[in-house]
C-alpha cells in the first residue's frame, strides 16, 4: 500500500469514523502523499530547513490519489513544504477512499443530509491494517523500520496523535519514550540520508501546521 493509504487506515476507526479533526487528517494526508511522490521519483525536496518542492516528472502516476496530488503539485512547483502540507487540495482523502474501496478494503458511504452528515468509510477487510499495525508494533519495540514506517510514525507524532492511534502498538512506552523511539526510527531507515531529511522536514512542517492555528486562536481570544 501507499503511505497515504496506510495513514488513512490508521486515522480511522473500523466503523469508518475519523480518529482526529479534519485539519489534522488533511495535514497528515498531504505529507503522506508528498512522501509517496518523493519515493516514486516524481518530485524532490531541497535541503533547506523548510524545503522547496520541485517536480521531476509531470503527468499521471496511475493511482487516483497520486494523480490528484501530482496535478496540484505541478501548479505549485517551487513552493515550500510548509505551505504544501496545509494545502487542502493535497488532502486526498476521497481519492484514497475510492482506491481502497476498489480493492475491497473499505466501503464508501457518501455524505448525507446535504453534507451535514459526513462521508464514512467502514472497513470491509481488516487484514491490511492488522498487518500494518503489527509491523509498527515490531518497529516500536526495536525492529528495523521501512521508509514507510518512519514516515507514518513521524506524521502521527507531528500531529500529536501517535500515543492515541498506536495505543496498543506502543506497548509499555510512555509518551516521552514513544517520542524518543519515533525520532530514532527516522535515523534508522534504509533509504538513506536524503529520505531521512525529508521525513524530518515533513515532521517539522506538520507540527508547525498543527500548532499555529491553536496559537492564533489563543492570541485572538485574549
Amino acid at each position: 500500500m501507499l503511505i497515504v493509504e496506510e495513514l488513512f487506515l490508521l486515522m480511522r476507526r473500523d466503523d469508518g469514523k475519523p480518529e482526529s479533526a479534519t485539519a489534522q487528517r488533511g495535514y497528515g494526508l498531504a505529507a503522506a502523499v508528498i512522501t509517496d511522490l518523493v519515493l516514486a521519483g516524481r518530485i524532490t525536496l531541497s535541503d533547506h530547513k523548510d524545503p522547496r518542492m520541485s517536480v521531476l516528472q509531470a503527468g499521471p502516476v496511475g493511482h487516483p490519489a497520486l494523480d490528484a496530488a501530482m496535478s496540484r503539485l505541478q501548479e505549485r512547483d517551487g513552493k515550500r513544504l510548509s505551505s504544501l502540507v496545509t494545502d487542502r487540495k493535497l488532502a486526498v482523502e476521497q481519492q484514497v477512499a475510492t482506491a481502497l474501496a476498489a480493492r475491497g478494503v473499505v466501503e464508501v458511504e457518501e455524505k448525507r443530509a446535504l453534507g451535514l452528515v459526513p462521508a464514512r468509510y467502514p472497513v470491509r477487510d481488516p487484514e491490511p491494517e492488522r498487518r500494518l499495525r503489527e509491523q509498527l508494533r515490531t518497529v516500536l519495540s526495536g525492529g528495523t523500520p521501512r521508509t514507510e514506517d518512519a514516515t507514518l510514525l513521524a506524521i502521527l507524532q507531528g500531529l500529536g496523535v501517535a500515543a492515541k492511534v498506536l495505543a496498543d502498538e506502543k506497548g509499555t512506552l510512555g509518551r516521552r519514550d514513544l517520542k524518543r523511539r519515533i525520532e530514532e526510527v527516522s535515523t534508522e531507515i534504509p533509504a538513506g540520508e536524503a529520505v531521512a531529511k525529508a521525513v524530518a522536514a515533513m515532521n517539522t512542517a506538520i507540527m508547525t501546521a498543527a500548532i499555529l492555528p491553536a496559537i492564533t486562536a489563543g492570541g485572538s481570544s485574549g
